[in-house]
């Protein structure tokens, strides 16, 4: 049994390492998937898992520790700047400028509420509160990567390498912080007397007001005498909207038109264009009917096919500029990008991983699959290279010094945020550098959660030892008291803006309110209290923002305030 015991005790050889860490994460995760009253603490548990393991010696080298504990940091938060950065800079639309001043709002608040507990309940006088009270603020707002950024900029704040083990604050504030966020969520129905029917009423109400921008089909027959002899092009033109003509039905027989081809009275034409413009292309060409062609009618075969984007050569081209109608006489009638339909605009972006619908004569179709890849199997393998190359340029940019009067060190964006902008940047620029940052969603989750766990459980561990004295015998009740309330008033005061002030559905609070503590069971909850999608928008609209602003704050708290005590 010797090698047994070996094997547990040896701290410094591979194996006790990777068993460690597998222990750790194994054990984490399946408790996280415990449900308390249908909430669950998900992957995070691993954070508490690693704790136990440390407290009771289970442990590793510390050097090993902290490295697998920042890569896994670093492949977390660029992961993340991949997925959000496509939609970062769209998310800034007249409803979403107010819905993320009011994320920041609450961002603030949360920061300002942090130092309100601490001079309010904690001896100002140790320099080892304040760092404690950053962790418990990214317990209570249920926010990892903060806590990693946090965690990092100390160790350039206490460069001895004594630094405060700010996990065990982050421990006693999540739980709660989890439960809070639901509450105080639900709280805002009751101040503002909120009833879930009447929301989703109005979002019906403005669903048939104000149709999204999704494809409309139609078949229209020419009746407006005005546009008899123009070419399609002068008709787009006149019309100033986006239409998509993908057949043509003149004497009996089908073609694709052209941006040159004429339009005749008594044409039959099939027509794609945004929903919210389909009455006026109707009223400005014709009447809708019934479309009764044959296949025969045609003197070529006409086909549509759905080709997915996988050249790397198309990435960031625009579908204006592709000349698919007038060179290979097809149409592209329907772009979807990662499970969303598209309206075929002329500024459309092609990126790799889209998926279009083209219409037209089967041997130029077919011409258009080889140009635009249609390579499904080319999507199964990420590209890894991206990923690292965008991971040295943001170690890069994060490891800039920028000095700033009043700081005792100059401010990096560090491991966390340098590689977190740098990931955005790419995710939406990306394709002018010749940058292919597709991956499945499974990929980038799974890529994400691997540099989560990894993190999660080198802080865990690291903390472990100390965590009793800490929190059982310390200050816990008072971290535990303070992130609840770093939690609730934010949420209290915004919600309540948001609602008295700018008249937001209740629902969209929700998601907004989900996504300013980038927390996915209060979306979750959402969700199941919602059938229609406005928590989902919500969410993703501060979300990008937000995971920003956690990150970089999380430092410039650490480098002002603790590296000035």
């Amino acid at each position: 049994m010797d090698w047994l015991i070996n094997l547990f005790t040896t701290t410094d050889s591979v194996a006790h390492i990777v068993l460690l860490y597998s222990i750790v994460i194994a054990v984490g995760v399946y408790l996280g998937k415990l449900k308390i009253g249908g909430i669950s603490l998900g992957v995070t548990f691993v954070l508490f898992a690693g704790i136990l393991a440390g407290h009771i010696g289970f442990t590793g080298p510390t050097a090993t520790l902290t490295f697998l504990q920042d890569f896994g940091l670093i492949l977390f938060v660029f992961m993340i700047g991949l997925q959000v950065g496509p939609g970062f800079f769209e998310s800034f639309g007249a409803a979403g400028i107010r819905l993320n001043m009011l994320s920041c709002i609450a961002i603030l608040l949360n920061i300002g509420v942090m130092f309100a507990c601490y001079y309010a309940f904690f001896d100002t006088s140790n320099p080892v509160n304040l760092p404690m009270m950053v962790g418990t603020l990214y317990g209570a707002v249920t926010n990892t990567p903060g806590l990693g950024a946090a965690n990092e900029a100390l160790s350039s704040v206490f460069p001895n390498g004594d630094v405060p083990s700010i996990a065990s604050g982050y421990a006693c504030a999540y739980p709660l912080g989890v439960l809070g966020i639901i509450g105080a969520t639900l709280a805002i129905k009751y101040i503002c007397k909120i009833k879930f029917n009447e929301e989703e009423q109005e979002l019906q109400a403005k669903e048939d007001e104000n149709p999204h921008e999704k494809p409309h089909g139609m078949h229209l027959r020419v009746e407006n005498a005005f546009i008899t002899g123009r070419t399609l092009m002068q008709i787009c033109e006149f019309l100033k909207r986006d239409i998509v003509c993908t057949r043509l039905k003149h004497d009996g027989q089908i073609v694709t038109p052209n941006r040159d081809t004429k339009f005749e009275l008594n044409d039959e034409v099939q027509v794609v264009c945004a929903e919210a413009d389909a009455e006026a292309v109707k009223s400005f060409i014709g009447p809708e009917i019934e479309a009764n062609w044959n296949i025969e009618d045609e003197h070529q075969p006409m086909i549509s096919k759905r080709i997915v984007v996988t050249n790397s050569a198309m990435n960031g081209k625009t579908l204006g500029k592709m000349h698919f109608s007038s060179v290979y006489g097809v149409n592209v009638t329907r772009i979807t990008r990662q499970g969303m339909d598209l309206f075929a605009s002329r500024n459309h972006h092609f990126h790799v991983g889209d998926k279009i619908m083209v219409v037209g004569p089967e041997d130029n179709v077919n011409r258009i699959a080889e140009i635009m890849g249609n390579s499904v199997k080319r999507l199964d393998a990420p590209n890894i290279a991206t990923i690292f190359v965008g991971i040295i340029v943001g170690i890069l940019f994060g490891s800039l010094p920028i000095a700033i009067p009043g700081m005792p060190v100059p401010l990096k964006l560090g491991l966390a945020g340098g590689p977190l902008i740098i990931a955005i940047l790419i995710g939406r620029f990306g394709h002018f550098a010749k940058l292919v940052t597709y991956t499945t969603t499974s990929a980038n989750m799974m890529l994400r959660e691997i540099g989560l766990v990894l993190f999660l459980a080198s802080v865990g561990i690291k903390a472990g030892a100390g965590f009793w004295d800490t929190v059982v015998s310390g200050d816990g009740l008072k971290y535990v008291g303070t992130g609840f309330l770093i939690t609730i008033i934010p949420i209290l005061i915004v919600g309540t803006i948001a609602r008295m002030k700018y008249k937001f559905n209740y629902f969209t609070i929700m998601g907004m309110l989900a996504g300013t503590y980038t927390d996915p069971p209060a979306l979750a909850y959402a969700n199941s209290v919602c059938s229609r999608e406005a928590p989902a928008i919500g969410y993703s609209t501060v979300y990008p923002l937000s995971m920003f602003l956690r990150i970089f704050t999380a430092q410039i708290i650490v480098l002002f305030f603790c590296g000035a005590m």
